[in-house]
């Protein structure tokens, strides 16, 4: 991989237009101003970000593993002082996977509980149908007795 330029904060913090613009994240620079349209999040969400560090605004949001693999086109730079890792953003995303991969799996199994009989299914069928007729034999009923009053 050939070497990255180093940037200042005060460097990216001037990068943050729609005809340009920069932020940090994980201490990488990142041009994204001609992906500004494309982000399906909208271009307003990476221009208040633009000029500085959107680290926790990038990984609070919950990026998938094709976004994160879009950021190494973008990748112009790293901070200075930067001490980490240079790979794309998708590598750093293995602790994530080690994360689920903790979990333990627990056996299970499907039970089919399709042996209802004959009579549970015409009781399904005809207790609302009676709650229906009462209804309307009460209401019937009630509309009769005011009439003839």
């Amino acid at each position: 991989m050939e070497e990255l330029k180093v940037f200042t904060m005060d460097q990216v913090s001037s990068h943050i237009s729609k005809a340009d613009c920069w932020f940090v994240i994980g201490g990488k620079v990142y041009d994204v101003t001609n992906f500004l349209e494309e982000h399906p999040g909208g271009e307003e969400v990476l221009l208040e970000a633009s000029g500085g560090d959107a680290t926790q605004d990038f990984e609070s949001v919950g990026h998938s593993t094709a976004a994160q693999g879009m950021m190494e086109t973008y990748l112009v730079g790293v901070l200075e002082g930067f001490k980490g890792d240079i790979t794309p953003i998708k590598k750093e995303t293995t602790g994530a996977k080690q994360e689920k991969t903790a979990f333990k799996e627990i056996p299970a199994s499907v039970v089919k509980d399709n042996e209802s009989s004959f009579f549970t299914k015409l009781l399904q069928f005809l207790v609302p149908l009676l709650i229906v007729a009462v209804a309307f034999g009460i209401r019937s009923f009630l509309k009769e007795s005011q009439t003839s009053s």
